[in-house]
């Protein structure tokens, strides 16, 4: 029998988890990129048209539900990063800085895959071996963005994250 993980880490683990959805990390990285996007319609579809509609809409919710991003105006509103957004968006370019330099998961690996990849192997991902295992750029910036932006470690955003990632229809 193996005894139960503490709080601390089952709800670290949950954060993982949230913070490496696919959608999440492109709409973050979108917005740290080109700048904010405007709420009306066709504008995120355009900005973001390889995620399907549920898969954004639960990106949004959750990058909402977490603090990322926040709406401002009424006519052109768009979304733009909080300041725990732009902090993330920097763990994200840590991340996968960090895993293009170690060509992990592969060589070929796309930015979602590598930051997916550095942020989990953390979680007790597979296939940690050598300098996956050791103490990394992506473990320190992502300790650190926990320890200022603890909202995400109280919140139950994972709820339904694998079925809206997977189906592609929001949670």
């Amino acid at each position: 029998m193996t005894a139960a993980l503490p709080t601390s880490v089952v709800r670290e683990r949950r954060a993982i988890r949230t913070l490496s959805l696919p959608g999440l990390i492109r709409l973050i990285t979108e917005i740290d990129d080109n700048g904010p996007i405007s709420r009306q319609r066709g504008s995120l579809q355009g900005a973001l048209g390889d995620l399907t509609t549920g898969q954004l809409r639960h990106a949004i919710d959750t990058a909402r539900d977490l603090g990322l991003i926040h709406a401002r105006g009424h006519a052109l509103a768009r979304y733009q990063l909080t300041a725990s957004g732009k902090d993330l968006a920097e763990v994200y370019d840590t991340a996968a800085g960090w895993a293009r330099t170690h060509q992990l998961p592969s060589r070929t690996s796309d930015f979602v895959a590598r930051v997916q990849y550095a942020l989990q192997m953390q979680d007790g991902g597979p296939g940690q071996s050598g300098a996956a295992t050791e103490p990394s750029a992506p473990h320190e910036a992502l300790s650190e963005w926990l320890k200022t932006h603890p909202r995400v470690l109280h919140q139950d955003v994972t709820r339904s994250s694998h079925a809206a990632q997977e189906s592609g229809r929001a949670a």
